[in-house]
């Protein structure tokens, strides 16, 4: 018995590691937030909210972890104890559970402000509490 790879099976080998290549170059990944949960999640909720212009929504916080991406618009965003950000369209965002959230307003007076919001709930907690 032989232990030397036959030619075919080697050629075969990098015909197959071409073909998964080409796959991957027409994938892209970019990585938008990594975050760790201490819960269990049971159910979750997502949806998409819309802010006309100038909207500020008066400090608030959330009974579950809310992760989110801004569709389109800037919002200005400050999670309490942390500094004021502006999230441009394609951020995500994190909002964690049961701490306030200072500021999620709309940046812009002339543009909506667009953003998916996901409820990641381990009971049947509300979404939002002023």
């Amino acid at each position: 018995m032989s232990n030397l790879i036959k030619p075919a099976t080697i050629a075969m080998l990098v015909l197959n590691s071409v073909a998964i290549m080409a796959q991957q170059s027409q994938i892209s990944r970019k990585e938008l937030l990594k975050t760790a949960l201490d819960q269990t999640i049971t159910s979750t909720e997502i949806q998409e909210i819309k802010l006309a212009p100038g909207v500020e929504v008066p400090t608030h916080l959330h009974p579950c972890p809310v992760l989110g991406i801004i569709k389109s618009g800037e919002a200005v965003f400050q999670i309490e104890g942390q500094q004021k950000l502006i999230l441009h369209e394609g951020d995500a965002f994190y909002e964690p559970k049961n701490v306030k959230i200072l500021h999620f307003d709309n940046a812009s007076k002339e543009k909506p402000l667009v953003f998916t919001a996901i409820y990641l709930k381990e009971g049947n907690e509300e979404n939002i509490k002023f």
